[in-house]
């Protein structure tokens, strides 16, 4: 059994370029990419890299997100609630009960770790 992974952090497969389920476009014309990089033994984690297009997404999360930023710039505003800025370098969660915008001002790439 494999109980280390080390991670590419700049793949060279083809990456899944459609909207994550829960996400429509609000504002302007983004874009995202998906690559899957390791799923755990039991298949309830996923770790991968997404990048994004500037452009304002809500988003609908059903499952725990950890999120290191590589690049880019986000405010992300809870429905109801006050916006916060995460841009490269900073980490973050989102809970599994999240609802709300991201909106990408700068192009994104991020490393997360999600709860499937």
């Amino acid at each position: 059994m494999q109980t280390v992974t080390k991670l590419d952090l700049a793949p060279t497969s083809e990456p899944d370029a459609s909207d994550i389920d829960g996400w429509v476009v609000v504002e302007g014309t983004p874009s995202m990419k998906t690559w899957a990089l390791h799923t755990n033994n039991d298949g309830t984690m996923l770790s991968g890299i997404w990048e994004a297009t500037p452009g304002t997404y809500h988003a609908t999360y059903t499952a725990y997100e950890f999120v290191h930023m590589l690049a880019g710039r986000i405010v992300i505003t809870p429905d109801g609630g006050s916006p916060v800025t995460v841009q490269a370098g900073d980490a973050f969660v989102v809970e599994d009960n999240f609802k709300g915008t991201w909106k990408i001002e700068e192009p994104v790439r991020k490393h997360f770790d999600f709860k499937l």
